[in-house]
């Protein structure tokens, strides 16, 4: 019966295939419609699709969602399409996709009471030159994500903007194999964020006027633990000046203003290539988790972790004053140096070097700055009140993680 409705309501392209006939739909919607005929369109799309969303702006007072497999959504840029949920009722997202082969390009979606758009076990989601914003600006009210794949396989996020998420803009999460890329991240805690994912690509990218510019994360207690194999690379991560306005209790609260890119509890992270400027408490931190934890299965210290031919600017110059940036600043004083590691290992290694694959490694320019905090585990107090500022004592590198690959782009 869906398919007999939507053959006669939406007048689909029929295709004559080997097996039989299959339907393949180019539906166009209109805002004149009203936000019905969108949902609508949503709710009977089938495999083949595409969804043609024309200029205009929709008022929408209730979220959307996509569980048809094949789907591509594609609207008419994102400032000439436009789906506003400023008047939503509930607080869920924006756009919920559920399915897998899904397209998602040229259309924006302001001011959702919850994330912007979210996909969720999803395999081959691609979202390319979309907008996601908050039009108030920075306001801890607002949704916590703009773009959100997470339990995701083949993500590809590309040519996108998204300003003024509470946590952060572009969030990949206990996800596998992710590729982030030429997109614009401004105006949220975080501008981009991979979180406990496998094999990820993050190049291109834009991160300024964040809280902090990349952050690459491990936490505990989530089902996909051990994210590993990181390419951070040639991006341009400056100017992150925004107050933190995570609702609290976020973990995202604790980055500094001033951070450039971050690299907490990961393994195999590689970051090279990168423009550093005008992040005021510094360009680059590797650390470890700072909470206490109940995750035996969890490791909280990085791990294989190779930073070199990065371009650093100013920085340093006016740290946060909040308990991470006056810690590290306390220890460092001022300027604080481009690259700042805790120094915390796990508690056998506390005195005593980690093995060759699980180091941190460093090759820079020489007059690139640094600071080993050497910190004890959990981020307690120094066992040294000075810092050891020898970049020569990380002198190595690391294998690179091979390109991800995506099954979206096979054969392109």
């Amino acid at each position: 019966m869906k398919t007999i409705l939507k053959a006669v309501a939406l007048a689909p392209l029929i295709l004559a295939t080997g097996l039989g006939l299959a339907y393949a739909a180019e539906i166009t919607v209109t805002p004149f419609g009203g936000p019905e005929k969108l949902a609508e369109a949503l709710i009977l799309a089938e495999e083949g699709d595409t969804i043609l969303l024309q200029p205009g702006r929709w008022n929408l007072t209730d979220g959307l969602s996509l569980d048809a497999d094949g789907v591509t959504i594609r609207g008419a840029g994102p400032d000439r399409t436009v789906l506003s949920f400023k008047q939503q009722s509930g607080s869920g997202e924006g756009l919920l996709v559920t399915s897998d082969r899904v397209v998602l390009e040229d259309f924006a979606v302001e001011d959702t009471k919850g994330d912007g758009i979210k996909a969720k076990d999803s395999d081959q989601i691609t979202m390319r030159n979309l907008r996601v914003e908050w039009t108030n600006g920075p306001d801890e009210k607002n949704g916590a994500y703009g773009l959100y794949p997470v339990s995701a396989k083949n993500v590809l996020i590309e040519d996108s903007v998204v300003r003024g998420a509470s946590d952060a803009g572009i969030y990949v999460g206990q996800s596998q194999d992710i590729v982030v890329r030429n997109n614009r991240a401004e105006y949220n805690v975080a501008g981009i964020e991979i979180e406990n994912s496998f094999r990820a690509d993050v190049y291109g990218n834009t991160a300024t006027h964040n809280t902090g510019g990349i952050l690459i994360f491990d936490l505990p207690n989530l089902p996909q633990q051990g994210g590993h194999d990181i390419r951070v690379f040639e991006n341009d991560v400056v100017d992150n000046d925004t107050p933190n306005f995570a609702p609290e209790g976020n973990i995202v609260g604790i980055v500094p203003k001033g951070m450039g890119i971050m690299v907490m509890a990961n393994r195999n992270v590689h970051v090279f290539g990168n423009r550093l400027s005008g992040n005021a408490t510094t360009h680059m931190l590797i650390a470890a988790y700072p909470e206490d934890y109940e995750d035996d299965e969890y490791m909280f210290v990085p791990r294989g972790v190779y930073i070199h031919d990065n371009i650093y600017g100013d920085g340093g110059g006016a740290p946060d004053t909040g308990e991470v940036g006056k810690t590290i600043s306390d220890i460092t004083g001022e300027p604080v140096p481009d690259i700042v590691w805790d120094g915390v290992t796990r508690i056998p290694e506390w005195f005593s070097w980690v093995s060759a694959e699980n180091r941190v490694y460093i090759k820079e320019a020489e007059d690139t700055t640094f600071a080993s905090l050497k910190m004890i585990s959990q981020l307690l107090l120094p066992w040294s009140s000075s810092p050891n500022r020898d970049i020569a004592d990380h002198a190595g590198s690391l294998p690179e993680p091979a390109p991800v690959k995506l099954a979206q782009e096979a054969g392109s």
